[in-house]
Order: C-alpha cells, then sequence, then structure tokens
C-alpha cells in the first residue's frame, strides 16, 4: 500500500519552517564580512579613477582575492573582508589587468611596488586617505571608507622591476 499524501495544512507548515530556517542562515551568513568602499583616483589630478581590477590580500598573506572585490561603472569599489581581517593591501591594475598602479603612498620611497597594509580598524571606524606623494591633495574619508592614489608605470619604475608588468 502506497504511503498517504501528507496533509496540506502538514505540508505548508514545513516548508514555511524551511523557508525560516533559508532566511535565518542567509541572515547570518550575509553578516559574516566587513564592507569597504573604496574609491581610487589619479595622483596628480585627483580624478576619479576605474581600474581594470584589485589585487586584494589580507593579513600579509600572498593569495589574492578577487571575488571579495566588486568594481562598480562609476569607479567606486566595494571590498568584503572577513571580521577577523586585521590588514588589507590594495592594488589596482589598469589596461585589461596587464599592469598594476604603483600606490602614491610609496612612490617616492626605493621600491615603490611594494605592498602597503592598511588597518582595516581604522578604515570601519574613522575612513583612511592614503598620503599621496604624487601630488598634494586635500580630501577627506567617511567610516568604512578608504580612499588612495596612484600613478601609472613610468619607464623608470619598468626599467627597476622589469618582472612587474
Amino acid at each position: 500500500m502506497p504511503p498517504k499524501p501528507m496533509p496540506k495544512r502538514t505540508l505548508i507548515r514545513t516548508f514555511s519552517r524551511l523557508a525560516w530556517v533559508f532566511a535565518v542562515c542567509a541572515a547570518l551568513h550575509a553578516q559574516d564580512y566587513n564592507l569597504i568602499t573604496v574609491t581610487l583616483r589619479d595622483g596628480r589630478t585627483g580624478k576619479k579613477i576605474t581600474p581594470s581590477n584589485f589585487l586584494l590580500r589580507v593579513d600579509h598573506f600572498e593569495t589574492v582575492h578577487g571575488e571579495w572585490v566588486k568594481i562598480y561603472d562609476d569607479g567606486t569599489v566595494a571590498i568584503r573582508v572577513p571580521p577577523e581581517a586585521k590588514v588589507i593591501s590594495l592594488q589596482a591594475t589598469y589596461e585589461s589587468g596587464m599592469d598594476t598602479y604603483i600606490n602614491c603612498d610609496a612612490s617616492k620611497q626605493n621600491d615603490p611596488e611594494r605592498e602597503i597594509w592598511y588597518p582595516v580598524d581604522v578604515i570601519l571606524k574613522a575612513g583612511v586617505v592614503a598620503p599621496n606623494e604624487c601630488s598634494k591633495t586635500e580630501y577627506t574619508a567617511k567610516p568604512g571608507e578608504f580612499v588612495f592614489f596612484v600613478r601609472k608605470r613610468s619607464v623608470l619604475d619598468r626599467i627597476r622591476n622589469p618582472d612587474e608588468q
């Protein structure tokens, strides 16, 4: 004898509970990250730049987390980092991701292409505007916002570090 079908009321109740469990799981999963808004600006002019891509690293690890980066058409970038992340390093790319920009907060140092690490807690609490050694600029950041300045690689940069293309 085949099993009796579930009564309609029980079936609806079961699906309601299942939907509630999925909603709770989705809400908990949605809170598994901190959101940082990034604005990339030209170091000389201060104009907003839309990069090809971002190389995001977390907590001094070499792993690049492109899946945590969303670039919008207006050049604004949203980065989702896990709550346990202490520092991030960002490098932007141009020309379809083939070349990396030089961050202007290291452009006058011996190794302008080195990774620079920014504290996540400071970005989230107060916002951060990275120093701009490419020119003099005045910007302020809101909590959760990170503004940094870049310049394209020069011929001299390419001679010093030919591996970085």
